[in-house]
């Protein structure tokens, strides 16, 4: 007998497990369709574990740096323990899938593990999107629902010529999992990923080559932002080279080394190290689903929806990385928690991608919520921008993190808030409250006037928002 439920979710990551507790929440009977494990790229092989190890590598710099605090180490007591370093990741990964499972089992949530595939009409329903899902032990089960979710996710996509072997070229997949570090590294791309990993291998001691085939780090960044970062890790020691084109045909793994010839801006190089890791974003996972069953539409490798996650057939829902858009763990949940609202008759709002914040955990980190300057001008807003360093706020300097800045652009007719950058110490913990302002549709004025307590590192916030008409305080 088929497995019947209201609401069919086909994959376990943070926009298919919240989609599924919300329409739980609302009455619906939930199964989730998951091959691995629950939890999904986020949990098992991206924002959590990345972000441990990131904390890690800035705690092995602060206490390399301990000096600067008056702290003295003796030479050669600090050592690195990359192992533990890795098992304390596993205990965080572990601690938070197991709570994980707990939200299911409160929420009455059924777990199927194994590989599904939407079918078309058959003698289940009139209609496709079921699923015949295959067991672990080969067996085939079928899921009917009156909705299904497709939130299927996304992989590290690779560059021809370049095939991850998990030896010589990696992605931020086999990454992960090293049981030791390399003495060097070669990162292509200088994106968000790319980024993040130049940080925490260089923190870690990695001597680290960050190639970026573009004229900049972070190309979807504000440019000062980018300037900014470029700036600060090539003083901690990052080789960037930009504008480079790899010949990948020229690769080489051998004897414990990678080589690779590149053009640059200023000559053709051979580039080498012990390592490659590729960092040039995420493809959909779309293969082997089953879309083929269905007249959902595609385009450009990812799932055409509506504003509240619908695809061409109406009863079919889709979120997440495998639609595109802002590719963020929190962007799917939140994009799950429409669908969900969606197919219960809530009448949500439709999704607003550019309400979505955005993050990156490189040290300093990044944050921004909105346009960028340039994305501001080109939309034909007459802006005006506001602009605190960090070396302004007295808590920055206490915490020793005086590098970065917060910037906030403006209308300058309607004096809407149309975009917040922030590069500094905690700028993740701080968008929320830039993010929350352009919801209420707050003005600059507006935010400022809120009291910010002292010393605190938002008082940037609140400083670079009364800059926006010339009246900061503090610089």
């Amino acid at each position: 007998m088929a497995i019947q439920v209201d609401v069919a979710v086909l994959g376990g990551g943070p926009g298919g497990y919240t989609a599924a507790i919300r329409a739980a929440q609302l009455g619906k009977s939930v199964a989730i369709i998951e091959m691995d494990k629950l939890g999904g790229t986020c949990l098992h092989k991206g924002c959590i574990p990345s972000k441990s190890l990131l904390r890690s590598a800035e705690v092995y710099s602060t206490l390399l740096d301990a000096s600067t605090y008056g702290i003295q180490v003796s030479e050669g007591s600090i050592s690195l323990d990359f192992g533990k370093v890795q098992l304390r990741k596993e205990q965080t990964v572990d601690q938070l899938y197991r709570g994980l499972q707990g939200l299911m089992k409160k929420n009455g949530i059924q777990i199927i593990q194994g590989k599904g595939r939407v079918i078309g009409p058959s003698i289940f329903s009139p209609r496709s999107g079921s699923l015949a899902v295959e067991l672990p032990d080969g067996e085939m089960e079928s899921v009917v629902s009156t909705n299904l979710i497709i939130a299927t996710g996304s992989r590290p996509r690779t560059l021809p010529g370049l095939i991850p072997d998990g030896e010589y070229i990696l992605t931020s997949d086999e990454a992960l999992v090293m049981e030791k570090l390399p003495a060097s590294i070669i990162i292509v791309g200088g994106g968000v990923i790319g980024v993040e990993w130049a940080s925490l291998l260089h923190d870690f001691g990695v001597h680290v080559t960050l190639v970026e085939a573009g004229s900049r780090l972070l190309p979807g960044e504000d440019t000062e932002i980018s300037a900014e970062l470029t700036k600060l890790l090539r003083i901690r020691g990052v080789r960037i080279l930009t504008g480079v084109q790899l010949m990948t045909e020229q690769f080489k793994g051998v004897n414990g080394e990678v080589s690779i010839a590149a053009s640059t801006p200023d000559g053709d190089v051979i580039l080498t190290a012990e390592k490659l890791l590729l960092s040039v974003g995420r493809q959909a996972n779309m293969e082997g689903i089953g879309l083929e069953n269905t007249d959902i539409r595609t385009s450009n490798g990812t799932i055409e929806v509506n504003t509240f996650g619908q695809t061409s057939e109406p009863h079919i829902y889709a979120i997440g990385d495998v639609v595109g858009g802002v590719q963020l763990a929190h962007a799917a949940a939140h994009e799950g928690l429409i669908a969900a609202e969606h197919i219960s008759g809530a009448k949500p709002a439709a999704v607003e991608h550019h309400l979505i914040p955005r993050c990156i955990y490189s040290r300093p980190e990044i944050a921004s919520y909105g346009l960028t300057e340039d994305g501001a001008r080109s939309k034909g807003h007459d802006i005006k921008t506001g602009k605190i360093p960090f070396q302004a706020i007295g808590k920055a300097l206490v915490l020793g993190e005086k590098d970065g800045f917060v910037k906030v652009i403006a209308d300058r007719k309607t004096n809407d808030i149309v975009g917040v950058h922030m590069i500094g110490a905690h700028a993740t913990d701080l968008i929320s409250e830039a993010a929350l302002a352009g919801v209420l549709n707050a003005t600059p004025w507006e935010v400022g006037q809120m009291i910010h307590p002292h010393p605190t590192l938002a008082e940037a916030l609140g400083e670079a928002m009364l800059a926006v008409d010339g009246k900061a305080i503090s610089f």
